[in-house]
């Protein structure tokens, strides 16, 4: 482990304080994927994002293609919340199938039938609106007003269940996503399809925000810029809590992102470089390695996805956080982040904490069954935070 108060430690203390923002927590090599030339920094601040499509792939661009959802039953979500509820206390935990429904939508009918705000309504993550998805929510209800959640059951939201808790249901606090996803209309050979499947089984997806994060051609990106810019003029904090939660998220998803596609690009995403901060598999947990501590047995646990090396969540830097990137893996990092210094202080301003975020995932017992010629039905299983977009975006290009 790499003491917070050695010379490279101290160097890399420095180098953050200049930066100002950095995520919590060499030399180049051939591309990885292939992805668009991305905008350049000035397009950017004249006032364009750069696409989701030009950020690089794990193999290469796919010339596989099949039509996604095009019914809502076409894509389908089982939250698993992975804990025994307490059985007793102030919050009604109620398992909900939505279809064609927002998280956020179901969450503003919950908080209108408990005369409370939004952000009292507790779920584990957003699920997609056009699919059919269970979830989970929490609401401060007394049992005697339990009657009154019959005034949110139609068509498209059902309850399924219902259980107490002495705690709001929190952000991430789910074990898992159960995926059942049917593409039509797949353009490509089943063999190529099925090959790439045990790409994606055996090597990993990059663990990309997916477009849902950014919003209808990254609207959420250009409000929050404009959020930033208005702050920097006067006191008005813009829109409500929980609305510029959405835009802070989208923001630190984007500069994620980049970082990403840079280590996709330079073939490091999944191969360890020094300075590298490193988390346990399906945890909030990290560790760094010391100068030259790298060794076969931490090689053989990357390569078995028992750790993976992270990303940054850009904030406010934290004086007892001890996992900092250090030495190439920061260099990196700053090389990406140095480009987007507004959202950087932006973040800075609304007090934005950095965090890290691991750089892939692997799906679980992915499956795909041929139903029909063009018709394929994948089955997956992806935890927390995993988007099944950015598995998909690897596979073959869907509209």
């Amino acid at each position: 482990m790499l003491e917070p108060g050695s010379t490279e430690a101290s160097s890399q203390t420095n180098r953050v304080k200049d930066s100002r923002l950095k995520g919590r927590g060499g030399d180049e090599q051939p591309a990885a994927g292939l992805g668009n030339e991305a905008k350049s920094p000035q397009d950017i601040h004249q006032g364009s994002f750069a696409h989701l499509d030009t950020l690089y792939y794990a193999n290469q661009r796919p010339e596989l293609g099949a039509a996604l959802k095009q019914d809502c039953t076409d894509f389908r979500v089982d939250e698993e919340l992975g804990f025994a509820t307490s059985g007793s206390g102030e919050h009604l935990f109620i398992r909900i199938r939505k279809t064609d429904v927002s998280t956020t939508e179901v969450a503003r009918r919950l908080a209108a039938i408990a005369g409370t705000r939004l952000g009292g309504i507790g779920y584990c993550g957003m699920k997609d609106k056009r699919a059919v998805c269970s979830q989970w929510f929490s609401i401060p209800l007394a049992i005697a007003d339990e009657k009154l959640l019959g005034k949110l059951e139609d068509p498209a939201v059902e309850i399924l269940e219902t259980q107490r808790n002495n705690r709001k249901l929190k952000t991430g606090s789910h074990k898992a996503n159960h995926f059942e996803i049917l593409l039509r209309d797949c353009r490509g050979s089943q063999s190529l399809f099925d090959d790439s499947l045990d790409l994606l089984r055996t090597g990993g997806v990059p663990n990309y925000f997916g477009p849902q994060r950014f919003g209808r051609d990254l609207s959420n990106l250009s409000q929050a810029r404009q959020l930033f810019e208005t702050s920097r003029r006067s006191s008005a904090k813009g829109p409500g809590r929980h609305r510029r939660s959405m835009l802070f998220s989208a923001v630190r998803a984007y500069l994620f992102n980049q970082v990403l596609s840079l280590r996709l690009q330079q073939g490091n995403w999944n191969h360890y470089v020094d300075g590298d901060v490193v988390n346990l598999d399906r945890t909030n947990r990290y560790f760094l390695v010391g100068l030259g501590g790298w060794d076969e047995s931490l090689q053989q646990r990357l390569t078995d996805f028992d750790i993976h090396l992270s990303g940054p969540l850009p904030g406010a830097m934290d004086a007892k956080d001890k996992y900092l990137s250090r030495g190439k893996t920061a260099d990196i990092e700053e090389a990406v982040l140095s480009q987007y210094p507004a959202l950087l202080d932006g973040l800075m301003h609304f007090g934005l904490k950095a965090a890290r975020r691991p750089l892939r995932f692997r799906p679980d017992d992915l499956r795909g069954s041929w139903l029909e010629p063009a018709s394929l039905q994948l089955q997956f299983t992806l935890p927390p935070g995993a988007y099944a977009t950015s598995l998909l975006r690897e596979l073959c290009t869907t509209g």
